[in-house]
């Protein structure tokens, strides 16, 4: 059996109400929800390719990305759809996935898609959408309403933050840039009255969390600036967690029930 993972990115983290209606809409093929107010975004881990359809046509009808704000950069309501390879799937599996999905909410919801994976990253897109790169799928200018959605196929990464105990966020972002690797992508960000260094971990077998983890608060700790807490963004893969001594874990915000596989096996399926 093939499996997919979808990892849906909802610009909304405040209504509450509105979530539960997008989760149980998705109930059968959900593993995980995770809800940031500060960063209005919410992130559903889920299985398959169906699942996201029915997330988007939802989202899509519900919100709009002009009443939005959020600490978080973003292009639409449905922001982000990367599909990513499991269980006895390839990632020429994922990229199928990707681009039925961008055809079907180009089609069915008039929203427009970037595409990323192999050539293009998220970050090349937020930095070019709508200045010198064009949607890839659907209309030439955002849905008046939806915006845009990023459309992506990639390995499973680890979605990570640090929060920073007094800092200015000048500061989280001088932070940011200087653990920035090929492996750890950050962004310095004002949350409320506080600072975090928010990162995807694109090689978490090389650079997982202890790794993000310690070398914020190398740059952290040169600047007389403390750690307040590390938060994991959804699930990480299991051999990414058996690789990190158990002590560790609960400073890192890791446990051994929020694994991809752990979720799947609750679910009947082994990765």
């Amino acid at each position: 059996m093939a499996v997919l993972e979808c990892v849906v990115n909802i610009s909304e983290g405040r209504d509450i109400a509105l979530l539960a209606g997008l989760a149980e809409v998705v109930s059968g093929d959900l593993l995980d929800v995770h809800t940031d107010p500060d960063h209005n975004r919410s992130v559903f881990t889920l299985v398959g390719e169906w699942a996201p359809r029915d997330l988007a046509r939802l989202a899509v009808g519900r919100l709009s990305i002009g009443s939005h704000d959020g600490v978080h950069p973003r292009l639409g309501v449905v922001d982000v759809v990367p599909f990513v390879p499991l269980v006895g799937s390839t990632m020429a599996d994922a990229e199928r996935a990707r681009d039925e999905f961008a055809s079907w909410v180009s089609t069915e919801l008039s929203v427009p898609s970037f595409l990323y994976g192999t050539g293009r990253t998220l970050p090349h897109i937020r930095a070019h959408a709508w200045k010198d790169l064009g949607p890839d799928t659907g209309p030439t200018s955002p849905h008046p309403t939806a915006g845009a959605v990023c459309v992506g196929a990639r390995m499973p990464l680890v979605a990570y933050n640090v929060w920073l105990r007094g800092a200015t966020v000048g500061t989280a972002r001088e932070i940011a840039r200087e653990v920035r690797t090929e492996h750890i992508r950050t962004l310095g960000l004002q949350v409320g009255e506080l600072t975090q260094v928010s990162m995807n971990l694109v090689s978490p077998a090389i650079a997982g969390p202890v790794q993000a983890f310690d070398s914020v608060a190398e740059s952290a700790t040169r600047r007389n600036i403390g750690i307040l807490h590390a938060e994991l963004v959804g699930l990480l893969p299991a051999d990414v967690l058996d690789g990190i001594p158990e002590g560790r874990w609960e400073e890192l915000d890791l446990s051994a029930d929020r694994t991809i596989e752990s979720r799947l096996k609750a679910r009947g399926i082994s990765r």
